[in-house]
C-alpha cells in the first residue's frame, strides 16, 4: 500500500537564534499534525535594529503523512 504525504508552510520567528526558530516550528506542527516526517527550511531571514540581530525567522515546509 502507497502513503500520500502532504506539505505545509510555516513562518516562525524566534528572539534567539535559527535553530531555535526551526525546533518551535517543528514543536507547533506536531501539535496540530500527526504524522509529521521532516521539514524543509526554505528561507532564513533575520531582523536587525541598531546594528543588532534582535529577531530570527524561517520559512519551513513541513511534510506529514496523511491517515488512511
Amino acid at each position: 500500500m502507497a502513503s500520500v504525504a502532504r506539505v505545509t508552510t510555516l513562518s516562525v520567528s524566534s528572539d534567539t537564534s535559527f535553530d531555535d526558530a526551526i525546533k518551535a516550528g517543528i514543536d507547533r506542527a506536531n501539535k496540530t499534525l500527526r504524522g509529521v516526517s521532516g521539514a524543509w527550511v526554505k528561507e532564513q531571514k533575520v531582523e536587525v535594529s541598531a546594528g543588532n540581530v534582535v529577531s530570527w525567522r524561517v520559512v519551513l515546509e513541513v511534510t506529514f503523512v496523511l491517515d488512511d
